[in-house]
C-alpha cells in the first residue's frame, strides 16, 4: 500500500509517498500562516499532488499538531494554531483533491507508531514516547492499540503531567507541567531566573539546550544545576508515566536527544531507583527514525482498528 504522509509542524509540513518502511519520495513546504489550515492545505496540495501523479497513492495519512478525533477524522483542538482546523473536513479535502481516502491522528501518535513499525520499538505494545524539544511531547501505546480516551486526550499530553506546585504557568493553562519547566521553550525562563545565572558562562550565550549541554560540560556550575533540574523533571514525567500506562519501554526523540549519551543513563538510573515496577525494569531507548518518524507511522495506522483504548 502507498500513502501519502503529511507531518504537519507549526512552520512547515513534511509530505511524503511512504510504502511498508521506506520513504520514496519527499518534499518539505513552508507554511504561510499558522493561524489558518485552510492556507496550509493549499500549500501542501501541489506537492502531494505531483507525488500522487508519480507514484499512484491508495490514500493519505494525515499527523496534525494538535488534538484529534481519529474515529471520527476531525481536528478537536489546536491549542491557538490553526484556530480553523475543528471547522474543515479534511475527508472531504483529501476525496476532493486527490480521490483518495484519508485518515488522521495526532502527530505525536503517528511518531510512536513510526518507532514500533520500524525504528527503537518495533516488536513491543506496551511503550510510552516522549519528544524532548521546543515543548514536550508524551504519548502511549497499550496492548498494542494507541490510547485515545473518551476525549481524545488520553496518554497524549505527557508534557503537561505536573511536576510542582511552584512552577510557572504553562502555554496549557495548567501550572508546574513539564513542559514550562524543562522545555526548549522554558528554558530562557529558567536560566533567568535561576540564581548566579549572570555570572554564568550561558548568561553569554543563546539559551538552549545544546548550549546547556556544552555549559555543564566545562563546568559551569549555573548550567550543572539547570541540567539537573531538567534531568529530574524528566525523570520525574517518566516515572508518572510508568505508574499511569504500565509501559516496557520508554522511547525518547526530539532535538534535545542530540545528548543522549548524557540523557539515557540518567534517565534509565532514575527509573529503576524511583518507578514502582515489581515484574523488572522499564527500558529507556533513544528513538531512530528522527523527522521520519510520523511519516513512516501512517502506515501502521491504516492496519490498526479504531477501537479506543480507555
Amino acid at each position: 500500500m502507498k500513502i501519502l504522509a503529511v507531518d504537519l509542524g507549526g512552520t512547515h509540513a513534511a509530505c511524503a509517498l511512504v510504502e511498508e518502511t521506506r520513504i520514496l519520495a519527499r518534499e518539505t513546504v513552508n507554511l504561510p500562516d499558522a493561524n489558518s489550515l485552510s492556507a496550509a492545505l493549499a500549500a501542501i496540495e501541489a506537492p502531494l499532488g505531483r507525488l500522487h501523479a508519480i507514484h499512484r497513492a491508495d490514500a493519505v495519512g494525515f499527523g496534525f499538531c494538535g488534538l484529534v478525533d481519529s474515529k471520527h477524522t476531525r481536528i478537536a483542538s489546536t491549542n491557538g494554531k490553526f484556530t480553523d482546523g475543528p471547522t474543515l473536513d479534511l475527508s472531504a479535502w483529501s476525496e476532493q483533491k486527490f480521490g483518495l481516502p484519508l485518515r488522521l491522528e495526532n502527530d505525536a501518535r503517528l511518531a510512536l507508531l513510526g518507532e514500533c513499525h520500524a525504528g527503537a520499538a518495533q516488536g513491543e505494545t506496551d511503550v510510552v514516547m516522549f519528544t524532548l524539544g521546543t515543548g514536550i511531547g508524551g504519548v502511549a501505546m497499550m496492548n498494542g492499540q494507541l490510547l485515545r480516551g473518551k476525549h481524545q486526550q488520553a496518554g497524549v499530553l505527557g508534557g503537561h503531567i505536573p511536576v510542582t506546585l511552584t512552577g510557572r504557568r504553562c502555554t496549557c493553562g495548567g501550572l508546574g507541567c513539564a513542559e514550562s519547566e524543562a522545555s526548549g521553550w522554558a528554558l530562557p525562563l529558567v536560566a533567568n531566573a535561576w540564581p548566579g545565572f549572570q555570572n554564568s558562562a550561558l548568561a553569554s550565550k543563546k539559551i538552549d539546550f545544546e548550549n546547556l549541554f556544552s555549559c555543564a560540560a566545562e563546568n559551569d556550575a549555573v548550567a550543572k544545576g539547570i541540567l539537573d533540574h531538567c534531568l529530574r523533571v524528566w525523570g520525574a514525567a517518566a516515572v508518572a508515566a510508568i505508574h499511569s500506562f504500565d509501559p516496557d519501554v520508554l522511547v525518547y526523540g526530539g532535538g534535545v536527544m542530540k545528548s543522549a549519551e548524557a540523557i539515557l543513563p540518567f534517565l534509565q538510573d532514575y527509573v529503576k531507583k524511583n518507578a514502582w515496577t515489581p515484574w523488572g525494569t522499564v527500558g529507556v531507548r533513544a528513538a531512530q527514525l528522527g523527522n521520519d518518524a510520523a511519516l513512516l507511522g501512517v502506515v501502521p495506522l491504516f492496519e490498526q482498528e479504531f477501537s479506543l483504548v480507555r
